[in-house]
């Protein structure tokens, strides 16, 4: 999914995280050389104890992973050198401030070294305010120098550790910066019940770094534990074992056996009640919420059985969904045990729900087995999206999940063009991906999606089954690159059922832009009624008759306005707002197609409503289409940068600065 930047800020992923998050993008660049290190590393050691800026470069990426298939893979997103030494486990002890928008205290990291005559440790950091670093046994500590670098744009402050040499364990003190790209704090008036301040935190892609110093890379995975204060009235979680029993006390406790990324590292603290949906489901939320949202969420027990009869067990324990508040700037976030949710999926009829089946899903494509770099994303987000298809089709039946294929599908044709054409093999070339947050969604979604129901449909059901199945086995809790992938699936495959997949066939779908020949088609015989319904009013002018509208889905609703001209008449938007009140509806997705619509076609009827809307979300897939509608004519320009203005102060970091982007004066046209 595509995302933009501010300055300070870089845009994560996950997304669709996003439920289905079309036009929207992900993921970014740079690194280092060992041989960089040797004179910066002679410098910090003849230095006193203490911060020492160095104005080094981005170096270049690691040369190597912690081990397993994808050893010899570089991440151009980290200054980490886990070829060196790698860490294993980390332990937080934090105060969480919502006075002054901080968390403080200490990272303690494990290390594991690689290299035998190396003693240098590099982590990502970004706007950390670093008092000391110590290294030491656990019991014995001694404070050891250390250099943050001027900021990269992308990448934030690397920070490099001189140790005298191999310690087991280094621990850092440090303070978060109340602007940290990964948290988002809200005032109590931004929630919704309006008595208890909220914070929560997005990691993915490299945003972990901005409220902990670490190897912020896919290429390591790590085991943690945490201890978090907070004011007593706040409910603090993690994505880690959450007790639905706990007391509400200002004084928690975590931990996290399973070994992850960085980027599905998270917490939150709130006004949050919890629900069970079964015995190892539940859902967190505001209390006003919570009822609602374990009504909506009802099936996700089933999704679990479900997926768990395809791939194999569910490995995370327990699996809880957080609501959070309308400002998440994503559909949803696949944090291991706690997936991240937004509000704006509760629409009261379950029509949004495969969000939840996309998050689950990631327990098993993504969290379990995790992609090596941000050019391999669609290893996340691909796979995923063909499981969570897989799920809803057993839930609710074929027609529902061709729907939801063809929608995907008619983006993917819009949001591929000629200038993004190097972005659209599923394998993106080493130095394309400049910032993590700028992978095509239509690429790493749903052609990543199409590419495995390709191979389904050419290679069998039954067998291609029982090799996802395998694949989750083989590589679970380790990372994979493309390369690996492909040497994979031919050997176990493409090999084992010769003649039904050419390997020329394969390498299209991974190595060029654009889709293949070989796309299976997908149609629905309910969007063609649609389409049909559409056509009459836009020919006839006959209304869509209310019999027929009324048994239609979301997903009906957004392809009959995703199928208007891209301009209606005075006459036309009116009417359509008549018949069917768009205007000031509670549906996000049905409220991000209409009011572009309204403001391409002129209808400041509408203006209010967008305000409105606009003031209380702050989900970029939904926000971001009525901003770039309005950034085009100075009127709605002026228009936008007012209500964005008014919106702000409850607005996450990463729409923010995708906003700041859309608004942005610019360069007069050649």
């Amino acid at each position: 999914m595509a995302i933009t930047r501010q300055p300070h800020v870089i845009r994560t992923a996950s997304l669709r995280r996003i439920g289905y998050d079309p036009g929207m993008p992900l993921p970014a660049s740079t690194m280092r050389s060992k041989l960089f290190l040797a004179p910066l590393f002679g410098l910090v050691l003849a230095a006193p104890l203490g911060c020492i800026q160095s104005a080094e470069t981005p170096p270049p990426a690691a040369a190597a992973a912690t081990g397993g298939p994808a050893a010899l893979e570089r991440d151009e997103h980290s200054f980490a050198e886990p070829q060196i030494v790698a860490v294993t486990h980390l332990a937080l002890d934090l105060a969480l401030d919502f006075g002054q928008k901080v968390l403080s205290g200490t990272a303690t990291l494990d290390l594991d070294w690689k290299d035998p005559a190396s003693t240098a440790l590099v982590l990502d950091s970004r706007a950390l305010s670093i008092a000391k670093v110590e290294a030491g046994d656990g019991t014995t500590w001694a404070d050891v120098p250390f250099a943050l670098a001027p900021t990269h744009a992308i990448l934030g402050e690397k920070l490099s550790i001189a140790l005298r040499q191999q310690d087991r364990k280094v621990r850092i003190s440090y303070r978060t910066s109340p602007d940290a790209s990964g948290l988002q704090w809200l005032t109590a008036a931004m929630t919704l019940g309006k008595k208890t301040p909220f914070m929560f935190s997005q990691s993915q892609q490299i945003h972990a770094r901005s409220w902990v110093p670490l190897q912020d890379t896919t290429l390591v995975r790590f085991t943690y534990e945490a201890h978090i204060t907070s004011p007593k009235d706040v409910m603090v979680l993690m994505s880690a074992d959450n007790d639905p029993k706990a007391a509400r006390d200002g004084d928690y406790q975590f931990t996290m056996r399973q070994p992850i990324p960085s980027y599905l590292l998270a917490v939150a603290a709130g006004d949050l009640v919890f629900r069970a949906i079964t015995d190892r489901a539940g859902v967190w939320a505001e209390p006003a919420m919570a009822p609602s949202a374990a009504t909506e969420f009802a099936s996700t027990g089933r999704m679990m059985e479900i997926t768990e009869q395809l791939y194999g067990p569910y490995r995370w324990d327990r699996y809880d969904i957080l609501v959070l508040p309308p400002s998440f700037p994503y559909g949803g976030m696949e944090n291991p045990r706690l997936t991240f949710a937004t509000p704006t999926v509760i629409t009261g009829d379950q029509s949004l729900v495969s969000l939840i089946a996309h998050e689950l899903a990631h327990s098993w494509s993504g969290n379990l087995v995790t992609f090596a770099t941000a050019r391999d994303a669609w290893l996340n987000e691909g796979v995923t999206t063909y499981v969570e298809n897989r799920i809803i089709e057993a839930l609710y039946g074929k027609e529902r999940a061709d729907i939801e294929n063809v929608i995907e599908r008619n983006a993917l044709k819009l949001e591929f063009t000629a200038e993004n054409a190097a972005l659209q093999p599923l394998a993106v070339k080493p130095g394309v991906l400049k910032d993590p947050d700028e992978n095509l969604t239509s690429t790493v979604y749903t052609k990543g999606a199409w590419f495995l129901q390709f191979l389904e449909q050419r290679i069998g059901r039954a067998e291609f089954d029982a090799f996802l199945k395998e694949y989750f086995d083989h590589f679970a809790f380790q990372l994979i690159s493309s390369a690996e992938f492909a040497k994979y699936t031919k050997a176990n495959l493409l090999d084992k059922y010769p003649g039904r997949v050419s390997q020329a066939e394969f390498d299209a779908w991974l190595y060029a832009p654009g889709v293949p020949d070989t796309a299976p088609a997908t149609t629905s015989a309910r969007l063609n009624a649609v389409d049909a319904a559409r056509n009459a009013w836009l020919t006839a002018g006959t209304v869509p008759a209310t019999a027929l509208t009324e048994k239609w889905t979301t997903q009906e609703w957004v392809h009959f306005l995703e199928g208007m001209p891209a301009v209606l008449s005075e006459a036309q938007i009116k009417a359509l707002d008549a018949a069917y009140k768009f205007t000031g509806t509670p549906n996000g997705e049905i409220a991000q197609r209409w009011y572009p619509l309204t403001v391409r076609s002129g209808y400041l009827a509408a203006r209010p409503a967008i305000s409105d809307f606009l003031s209380r979300v702050g989900r970029r897939k939904l926000v971001m289409p009525i901003y770039d509608a309005l950034a085009k004519t100075p009127d709605g320009l002026r228009f936008a940068r007012d209500v964005f203005a008014r919106a702000r102060p409850g607005l996450h970091p990463i729409t923010i600065g995708s906003v700041e982007t859309a608004l942005a004066d610019k360069p007069p046209a050649r």
